[in-house]
């Protein structure tokens, strides 16, 4: 494992601790810019669309005003995954999306 997945790995089980102790909220709001919010909100409507719409990426750039690169990142990520990953992230994000 490199040093980025490890520091990753680290800052997963910080972000997990917080959500035990119900202090998720103020740790990601302090961390994250309003920038990156948005670009974490995008990418999970991105995946969403992708997952369950089955829409074209063209069609998902325009849906979410965002540009084709930014939704075939999104797709690009997603042939990294097995089926089996990408049916969680699917699960995952049913709720936040309705």
């Amino acid at each position: 494992m490199n040093s980025v997945e490890q520091e990753w790995q680290k800052l997963l089980f910080t972000i997990a601790k917080a959500t035990e102790e119900g202090e998720h909220q103020t740790l990601l709001s302090i961390m994250l810019t309003p920038d990156e919010k948005e670009a974490l909100v995008t990418r999970a409507k991105i995946l969403h669309k992708l997952l369950n719409e089955k829409c074209s990426q063209r069609q998902i750039s325009q849906d979410l005003g965002v540009g084709i690169a930014t939704v075939t990142r999104g797709s690009n990520e997603l042939k990294r995954h097995s089926e089996e990953e990408q049916e969680l992230v699917s699960r995952l994000l049913k709720p936040f999306i309705e």
